[in-house]
């Protein structure tokens, strides 16, 4: 894709998998919403979850966002590198972030169609401004 293709694809799309290593070694994927601000991809993730428990550990990650059906259709987006923990955790939204004022904006009208953040105190922010980014439209090859 091109830096424009992936801005675009990135900002429209909801679901990403997310690949974490536990303590012991072991893979483990989840799924996640995300919100891309053009820089990076901010997750909000339930603060007692897998996921969470191997990141505390070990902050490096791989996360793919996908679409299309048919082999055609094909595209998607690999970035890695090492998340940070953003904001208060669990995120309660009564203190002000600043830094996660037009992440929180974006996230809410993308995933929930609100101008604010539902906060619920079980989610917490993951910012990942990936080292690497890996991209594939199959609906550019000639078949």
């Amino acid at each position: 894709m091109t830096p424009a293709e992936l801005d675009e694809f990135l900002s429209t799309q909801r679901t990403c998998r997310v690949a974490t290593v536990s303590p012991d070694g072991a893979p483990h994927v989840s799924t996640l919403w995300f919100a891309w601000d053009g820089m990076s991809l901010w997750l909000y993730s339930i603060t007692r979850s897998k996921r969470w428990t191997d990141l505390r550990h070990d902050p490096r990650v791989a996360v793919v966002v996908d679409a299309g059906e048919e082999y055609g259709e094909l595209r998607g987006v690999e970035l890695t590198g090492s998340v940070e923990f953003v904001g208060a955790i669990p995120r309660t939204g009564e203190e002000e972030v600043p830094e996660l004022e037009a992440v929180e904006r974006l996230f809410a009208r993308k995933n929930f169609g609100m101008d604010q953040m539902p906060h619920d105190g079980r989610h917490a922010w993951l910012r990942l401004t990936p080292k690497a980014i890996a991209s594939w439209d199959f609906r550019k090859l000639a078949l």
